[in-house]
């Protein structure tokens, strides 16, 4: 069961904190996942931040959901995968950082394995191509 990495940088011309602002709240992740993302739960301190919840997809077993475990405002979201889904040690990363220019750059890791022969390369190509077109279409909706 190999680890697989999926990583994705994009500049945008928007401030970090209106990139921050689109991409963290869950609702707003459809546009990455190309599936529906539900919120299921507010995080401890900040609405999107540690603990908060979403669901992708349907109900389980068919989807799954991901929880916020680590967040610093206009900075860093990480989350895993709490629940569903045949994916092991997930774990997605996305690191923010503001450009002299007044843009901004998002960094995107997710790692993850699979017991299910050739899941997780098929899992990661499709998350590769669906997030790399999401976020071209950020800026305008951000």
């Amino acid at each position: 069961m190999p680890m697989r990495r999926v990583h994705l940088t994009h500049t945008f011309a928007l401030p970090v904190a209106r990139v921050f602002a689109f991409l963290s709240e869950h609702e707003n992740l459809s546009l990455l996942f190309r599936a529906p993302v539900r919120r299921l739960r507010s995080g401890e301190r900040f609405r999107n931040g540690v603990g908060s919840s979403r669901r992708i997809g349907p109900r389980v077993p068919l989807g799954l959901e991901e929880t916020v475990v680590e967040f610093v405002p206009d900075e860093l979201i990480v989350y895993r995968i709490t629940r569903g889904g045949p994916l092991r040690e997930h774990r997605g990363t996305m690191r923010f950082a503001a450009l002299p220019d007044g843009g901004s750059r998002l960094d995107y890791e997710i790692r993850f394995r699979s017991p299910v022969p050739g899941l997780a390369a098929g899992v990661a190509r499709m998350l590769e191509w669906s997030i790399a077109s999401g976020l071209h279409r950020v800026e305008e909706r951000a």
